[in-house]
């Protein structure tokens, strides 16, 4: 069911990653141009758990703009830019060589030290170490590729960040964190009752999210290290899509009124209710604007389905952004506010959509015809959303050029509700 249906409902009544990923991940389509790219075993690496080097090899290759060589004939593998023989690397093809090594360091600690070299200019691009511990070895190579990939595509990486999805299997409903590959899956919240709306803070140490546990749609803020969570909206009919402003010190909710539902704005903590916009229709789905200046909202205040804006202070007057198609709904923005993500029903097919706000430009991404809640990756480059094939629900992304596409999916259970989360710290 899509989301702006299930607010009317509420109103009214070929590559795969390891095993122990939760989410196996097939990538289709590639950039126009693949960087061949070497990362080579790096030195120490039986001293931790997980292989530094095949890492940081599938987050490049996820990303659709690298094509990882096979490096097991070389003579040897460099750790440090003063091993590197130029002439063996070009003759394998590789415009650039990722290298490094691992250090134990006193009280449990590891240092991966690593270098990035280009081949062709045989030049030192970037350099630096990581310090961790031996369980988050895997976030540390997130860190790394985040670098490399920066310094070669001059993007911001978003491979140490996490993302947020829901999933139903059986009688039971899970709400679950986990990295952007799939792994290390937590499950945040596990009840008979349905789970909705995850919604990250914007230091990614909270999630707002809406459960029917106590037999009505009630919004809660969970903090993720403690564990601890809090009932912040509980007022009397609905509770639901929760959306923090960029300071998270407060969520934009929709509460239902007699029969309509409108949009308001609380405290994070719980309280402060205020009243944002006003319509005889339905209101739903609020996000603020990276600056915190709006409110940008689904309602069929004009007859159909469309994305309006309105100051995040109240009142004012309403605007319309969305022109072209009858059904726009769920906005999403990109975190320089440039672009909006939002669903589109284009001839009776549910389709992820971008637009350039300055420009208006609206350009579809998805293929399938039941996609739902996208949200963009930190740096922008990528969307991510629910879609359904057949009876199974799955997550999937695409690239904001359309070229590189993503299937994530579990081997059991419906998965939907997706939100990527803000980069770890």
């Amino acid at each position: 069911m899509h989301i702006f249906r299930l607010v009317i409902f509420l109103v009214v009544g070929l590559f795969s990653f390891a095993a122990n990923a939760a989410l196996d991940i097939e990538i289709t389509g590639g950039g126009a141009q693949q960087t061949p790219i070497a990362v080579v075993p790096f030195s120490g690496n039986k001293s931790v758990k997980h292989d530094m080097e095949k890492i940081i090899s599938d987050d490049l290759y996820r990303s659709g703009l690298f094509r990882s060589l096979n490096t097991q004939g070389m003579a040897s593998w460099p750790t440090n830019v003063s091993e590197i023989k130029y002439a063996e690397w070009a003759a394998l093809q590789a415009q650039a060589v990722v290298m490094g090594n691992i250090t134990p360091l006193p009280g449990g600690q590891f240092k991966a030290s690593y270098q990035l070299v280009d081949v062709f200019k045989q030049q030192l691009l970037a350099a630096g170490d990581e310090t961790f511990k031996a369980k988050h070895v895997r976030l540390a190579a997130h860190k790394i590729a985040d670098v490399v990939y920066e310094k070669l595509t001059g993007h911001p990486g978003t491979f140490a960040s996490r993302i947020a999805y829901v999933k139903k299997l059986g009688a039971r409903h899970y709400l679950y964190i986990a990295d952007s590959d799939g792994y290390n899956p937590q499950a945040l919240v596990n009840s008979s009752e349905p789970v909705i709306s995850p919604a990250w803070s914007p230091d990614g140490s909270k999630m707002a999210y809406v459960s029917f546990e106590k037999k009505k749609p009630i919004v809660f803020v969970h903090t993720l290290k403690t564990g601890s969570r809090k009932i912040v909206a509980n007022y009397k009919g609905n509770n639901s899509a929760p959306a923090w402003s960029p300071d998270g010190k407060k969520l934009a909710i929709v509460l239902t009124y007699g029969a309509n539902s409108q949009i308001f704005t609380i405290n994070a903590t719980g309280g402060g209710l205020k009243r944002i916009a006003r319509s005889r229709g339905i209101d739903t789905e609020p996000v603020f604007s990276p600056d915190g200046n709006w409110i940008y909202f689904t309602s069929d205040r004009g007859g159909r389905p469309q994305i309006y804006k309105i100051r995040a202070t109240g009142g004012g007057r309403v605007s319309r952004v969305t022109f072209n198609g009858a059904y726009n709904a769920s906005p999403r923005f990109s975190a320089d506010g440039k672009m909006l993500t939002y669903i589109r029903n284009d001839g009776g097919q549910f389709k992820v959509a971008i637009q350039d706000l300055a420009s208006g430009q609206v350009q579809l991404l998805s293929t399938g015809g039941q996609d739902e809640s996208p949200s963009f990756s930190p740096n922008g480059r990528v969307v991510l959303y629910a879609t359904k094939k057949g009876l199974r629900s799955s997550l999937a992304s695409v690239s904001i050029d359309g070229r590189v596409r993503q299937s994530l999916s579990e081997a059991r259970g419906d998965v939907r509700e997706s939100a990527w989360g803000p980069m770890l710290k």
